[in-house]
């Protein structure tokens, strides 16, 4: 837990690659934590545009796995994925 605490106080200093896999690593262990995947959502969805698809794979899986909803950030997701679609590679899709 006190991983997840100092993730989310520093979460503002994160880019798109570090928010992708802090959410990736807390959903492949099974460590839920509301108030970072909060954190993690709000941080993603304001910088969505700078995501590369493996981002965005690695966060929508995460966020489901780990069971935690959020509209705003599965809507922006699907924005930018539909927005770079050529980029993606089978692996992401």
């Amino acid at each position: 837990e006190a991983l997840s605490r100092a993730s989310a106080a520093s979460i503002g200093q994160f880019k798109p690659q570090e928010l992708a896999n802090t959410a990736w690593a807390f959903a492949t262990v099974g460590h839920k934590s509301p108030a970072l995947f909060e954190a993690l959502s709000r941080a993603s969805v304001a910088s969505i545009g700078q995501f590369k698809p493996q981002n965005l794979a690695n966060t929508a899986w995460a966020f489901a796995t780990a069971g935690h909803p959020s509209p705003l950030l599965f809507d922006a997701v699907a924005r930018a994925s539909a927005a770079s679609i050529d980029q993606f590679k089978p692996q992401n899709l």
